[in-house]
């Protein structure tokens, strides 16, 4: 006999930006072609039985008016408690705020 256990779904918005310590993305460039990143650790309220799949969606950000819009999000390390969100710019943009919603959905 196979045992089954019922899906959980889990979602929320979550935000990152220049007031959020470590921010990086909306410094001045040195190395115009040196691509930059920012890690958010999103917690789950409950734990899954194992690594759940979690899709990204970007909800909203602000960039520098004067660059073009240089921007990914995507999905890093995931485990039963939780992921990272993986932001990233390259060249010369520069990023103060980005939000974004999460669905995780496993067992």
């Amino acid at each position: 006999m196979t045992l089954s256990l019922p899906w959980n779904l889990l979602s929320a918005t979550h935000g990152a930006g220049v007031l959020t310590p470590g921010w990086n993305l909306a410094d001045p460039v040195t190395l115009p072609e040196e691509s930059r990143f920012f890690v958010v650790d999103v917690a789950f309220i409950s734990p899954f039985a194992s690594p759940p799949v979690v899709h990204l969606g970007l909800t909203g950000f602000d960039v520098d008016q004067h660059e073009s819009a240089r921007l990914t999000v995507k999905v890093g390390h995931i485990t039963e408690s939780g992921f990272q969100a993986v932001i990233s710019t390259w060249s010369t943009t520069r990023v103060y705020a980005v939000e974004f919603s999460w669905l995780a959905i496993g067992a």
